[in-house]
């Protein structure tokens, strides 16, 4: 047995190189690894390319990531939301590179990853910009467009509560992309709420199971992004 426990998130990242991929859980606030987001911002890694649902709020998290000027580039499905400000405008003035996924597609090439599937078709950008330069084939009389899979060096990861192998739940919507983005890095690290004893979850209940998790922080009252921003907190 593997105990797979990290004593803080700061050590969690410590390996977080230059130019790495990293997979950031999360919809919107939603299961954002903030502690985990900071403890990067602290490691200071740069000229990282981040895949994430979106591209952070206000000044904290993601948002706070990119405004430090550590990614280099950021694949998601939405760049711009209600509270977003920082991406926008680093991307108007042409500092931040945009790789636009539609979420389903995106969902999937991260699966796929994860499958080990190297690309599949979909016809979601069929006939857009985004289908630009990938190839096309027709089936049953529809076209559609091939995509590849989407694999990172490392994924941060929010969950509810880990055993100390590594198996994870989720508390409701915070799950998202979590349990794929584990699936499709080569390592994962994962801030918990609760860590317990191996065998302390019900395996009927386990969402992520240990093989695909590596490190485990316990964060047991993780801050909430919302909250931050309506705080008027920035970091860091």
């Amino acid at each position: 047995m593997i105990d797979k426990r990290c004593p803080s998130p700061g050590e969690g990242v410590a390996d977080i190189h230059d130019g790495a991929t990293v997979m950031i859980g999360g919809f919107g606030a939603s299961g954002s690894p903030i502690e985990l987001i900071h403890a990067l911002i602290d490691h200071g890694a740069r000229d990282l390319t981040v895949i994430n649902n979106n591209t952070g709020n206000g000044e904290v998290g993601l948002a706070a990531l990119i405004g430090n000027g550590q990614v280099k580039k950021m694949i998601c499905s939405f760049p711009r939301s209600s509270q977003s400000k920082v991406f926008p405008r680093l991307y108007e003035a042409g500092e931040i590179e945009l790789e636009l996924v539609p979420q389903g597609t995106l969902a999937e090439r991260i699966r796929a990853a994860g499958a080990g599937i190297p690309a599949f078709y979909t016809p979601t950008t069929v006939g857009t910009v985004l289908a630009e330069g990938k190839e096309t084939r027709e089936f049953d009389g529809r076209a559609y467009v091939m995509e590849p899979w989407l694999k990172a060096d490392f994924a941060l990861i929010k969950c509810e509560t880990a055993d100390i192998v590594g198996n994870l739940t989720y508390n409701k919507t915070a799950r998202n992309f979590s349990p794929l983005m584990c699936m499709a890095a080569t390592t994962a690290i994962v801030q918990a709420r609760h860590v317990v004893a191996a065998g302390g979850i019900d395996p009927e209940h386990v969402i992520t199971p240990g093989i695909f998790v590596n490190r485990v922080i316990e964060v047991p009252s993780p801050v909430h992004e919302d909250e931050l921003i309506a705080a008027g907190r920035s970091y860091p």
